[in-house]
């Protein structure tokens, strides 16, 4: 079977057209490659351009995003080598959310813990080809027990209100990736928006501001997603989280690659507080990572 190629990120960068405070995170992000070193893996849906970690840190410095989580992209399977290089390189700037699969085990995740991990992402959206299967979910929990990890969890939004109360029962925080990945055409009132604000609720519920242009029907500034982050801010500010989603993979039309300055100054729109938008860029991941 053929793979296709997507596209890559724009190759210049703009700045925001405000200044974002001093210390903010981009708590969503993927390091790629460069596949001589870091080879994709066999059964990826897609293949991306390398997106090396000095491309990224350029990206960042333009944008004036000082820290940041390198987040597992399925294209690197379950090798989470790519995201933890990028971590020993970066500085001290990044830590990284890796993948696990059956083989964790209890002192593998201490080695990557030490290495700079802080979170486990579970990416069960069918659109990438992933399924969730809890045994190994319950699994990698045993292994993680004690670390102080969150878990992460990407999926189609129309399985929110099936997931609704296994979420909320997860003995750790959680991360809802996309907005929860919702169909904005479907409006504010719609079930699965009902159970995300539902879920976000819970003070270890987590949402990331991230991927507006990935459920957006209007493209840039995406005003369609402005009254879901509203409603989001006014029930969890101190637990939603900005991420670029850089270098946006999955995309194969370039009228509709996000540019990451676009996305900051989307959430600009949607958190006109300076107050509000300090919190969900610099004081919420330090929360997130007991740092606070």
């Amino acid at each position: 079977m053929t793979i296709p190629h997507c596209l890559g990120p724009a190759v210049s960068n703009r700045p925001p057209s405000w200044t974002p405070p001093k210390g903010a995170w981009d708590t969503h992000f993927h390091v790629l490659g460069p596949q001589s070193r870091f080879p994709y893996a066999p059964d990826r849906k897609y293949s991306p351009p390398d997106a090396p970690l000095e491309v990224c840190m350029r990206m960042h410095d333009v944008l004036g995003i000082e820290r940041g989580f390198v987040v597992h992209a399925n294209t690197h399977g379950f090798d989470n080598t790519v995201d933890l290089d990028a971590v020993a390189n970066s500085g001290g700037r990044y830590l990284a959310v890796v993948r696990l699969d059956a083989t964790a085990t209890r002192d593998k995740c201490k080695v990557m813990h030490l290495a700079g991990a802080r979170g486990v992402r579970f990416a069960f959206n069918p659109q990438h080809g992933g399924s969730l299967d809890l045994a190994v979910f319950n699994h990698v929990m045993q292994c993680i027990e004690g670390l102080g990890w969150f878990v992460e969890l990407h999926f189609d939004g129309a399985a929110l209100p099936d997931l609704q109360s296994w979420i909320a029962k997860i003995p750790a925080p959680v991360v809802i990736d996309h907005f929860g990945r919702i169909d904005a055409g479907l409006g504010i009132n719609h079930q699965a928006f009902r159970a995300l604000s539902e879920l976000a609720a819970y003070q270890h519920v987590w949402i990331k501001l991230t991927g507006a242009d990935r459920i957006s029907q209007l493209g840039p500034p995406y005003a369609d997603i402005q009254p879901f982050a509203q409603r989001l801010v006014v029930i969890a500010a101190d637990r939603l989280l900005w991420g670029s989603d850089w270098p946006h993979t999955g995309y194969f039309d370039a009228d509709r690659m996000p540019q990451a300055g676009q996305l900051l100054d989307a959430l600009c729109a949607f958190v006109p507080q300076p107050h509000l938008r300090d919190r969900i860029l610099v004081d919420n991941p330090l929360r997130l990572i007991g740092n606070a």
